[in-house]
């Protein structure tokens, strides 16, 4: 394994969809104007009338993410980034992001936990969206990209290594959270929701640095 991905698993277990919301998600608001960027006026390839006929369950071409606002950088020593990799969701695959995070200083850095900075089985804050590791499958009908059940996870927590300047980017993709008995049964919803993620950084391996902890965060459109 390579010194620079390294990842230490503490502990294993197995978690329904409904429970990792609750231990890789975070709940919160969207963030003070102070620490968020607005994205109103950043350019999409996809149209930008919100009107949707067939009342948010449109199975092909649609709907689009669009980012608009991201959080300022946490006050440690990774520095998050999000771009959309893939805008519209389609047949073929759904919407998509990329995150990258980059160590801005000049000692190696560890934070945990390693599958959620990279926002994998992170949920929005209303439980509508997931986003999950890219290039596997679910089990979710293409086109509406809406699990039909639980996604089994293990309970453990990851740390990755990043050495001085190293930069890692990981893709995600964007699927409707499995609905529960009675709620209508829908594809991706269209609306704005919010993403958020807590960093922890140094002291997560038994070394003599103190424990920061950090949330970052930002939130997107679907239409």
């Amino acid at each position: 394994m390579s010194p620079t991905r390294r990842s230490v698993v503490r502990t294993s277990a197995l978690l329904s969809l409904g429970l990792v919301a609750g231990c890789l998600g975070t709940g919160g608001g969207s963030g003070s104007d102070d620490d968020t960027t607005d994205m109103d006026d950043t350019p999409s390839d996809f149209p930008t009338d919100s009107s949707d006929p067939s009342g948010g369950t449109r199975p092909s071409g649609g709907p689009g993410i669009t980012l608009t606002s991201v959080d300022s950088s946490p006050d440690i020593p990774l520095e998050p980034m999000v771009e959309v990799s893939e805008a519209v969701a389609t047949d073929e695959r759904p919407p998509q992001l990329r995150i990258t995070l980059t160590n801005t200083s000049d000692e190696t850095v560890e934070v945990g936990e390693g599958r959620a900075i990279f926002f994998e089985y992170v949920t929005d804050t209303s439980n509508d969206l997931i986003f999950l590791p890219a290039g596997q499958e679910y089990p979710a009908e293409a086109g509406c990209w809406r699990l039909s059940d639980p996604i089994a996870v293990t309970e453990e927590y990851r740390i990755e290594s990043f050495d001085p300047g190293e930069s890692r980017s990981k893709l995600v993709d964007l699927y409707g959270a499995t609905k529960q008995d009675g709620d209508e049964e829908t594809c991706l919803p269209v609306g704005e929701f919010r993403f958020e993620s807590t960093f922890t950084v140094g002291g997560l391996s038994g070394g003599e640095e103190d424990r920061k902890t950090a949330k970052w965060g930002f939130s997107l459109s679907l239409e």
